[in-house]
């Protein structure tokens, strides 16, 4: 059985039929984490909630365990497919405790509540506590946790750093490469913060302006930030 969970090829798409990522192919597979960069406006995502069945596909494919996305929007059937999206805006029910954030998150079956605190043991005094009254890093805590109790095949996140002081997000990044490790699932993760991104990726891609600029092995991209920056930056020529 092949270990591919997300397979995007010659992806075109966007909005009311504008293509906001054009021809963009990329791959994750199982227990790896897949850095998605660039800057504001380049695609990034937008090709996440294409690919959670929340997008509109205008050419090329997404497939998912083989599965192709529907043209059309049907992200209920996606999340059916073990496909969990992260947005960067967190998604909590504020009103609700901790606990019944948790609960949520799994339509079958006993919800491991454990399973979370585990990961994220800052969760576990808290855990009757309501979510609105949560820091913004206790609040991204809990959106992981609610992700890593739904037992995820391919789980997407979408900058996880955004309103969180620096120590936080710091805290937070390696838990995602933990997340692969442990649980098996792929990650495609969105993010500003592009040396900690690369450092728990497996691989990574660069968008601008929703063209494909640049990719390759994580270490590799670490490793030339010359041309990552050009990349990232949109520099007309890499070569020059």
């Amino acid at each position: 059985m092949s270990d591919r969970l997300l397979t995007i090829e010659g992806l075109a798409t966007g909005y009311d039929g504008v293509a906001v990522v054009r021809d963009l192919s990329l791959h994750v597979d199982a227990g790896e984490v897949v850095a998605l960069l660039g800057p504001n406006g380049a695609g990034k995502t937008t090709t996440l909630m294409t690919v959670s069945g929340m997008g509109q596909v205008l050419g090329g494919s997404v497939a998912i365990m083989g599965r192709p996305v529907p043209r059309l929007r049907q992200a209920h059937r996606v999340a059916r497919w073990g496909v969990i999206h992260v947005p960067e805006n967190r998604g909590l029910l504020f009103q609700l405790t901790v606990r019944e954030n948790l609960q949520l998150a799994k339509t079958r079956g006993r919800v491991d509540v454990d399973r979370a605190v585990d990961f994220f043991p800052a969760l576990g005094p808290l855990i009757n506590r309501r979510a609105g009254l949560l820091s913004g890093g206790e609040q991204q805590m809990l959106v992981l946790g609610r992700a890593i109790v739904a037992e995820p095949k391919l789980m997407m996140v979408d900058e996880m750093s955004l309103g969180l002081a620096p120590v936080i997000y710091e805290e937070l990044m390696p838990v995602v490469r933990r997340i692969a490790d442990e649980t098996g699932a792929g990650v495609l993760l969105v993010e500003q913060h592009v040396d900690l991104a690369l450092e728990v990726s497996d691989r990574g891609y660069v968008l601008n302006h929703g063209d494909l600029v640049m990719q390759g092995a994580a270490t590799d991209l670490l490793a030339d930030r010359a041309l990552l920056d050009a990349s990232y930056l949109g520099v007309e020529s890499l070569e020059e």
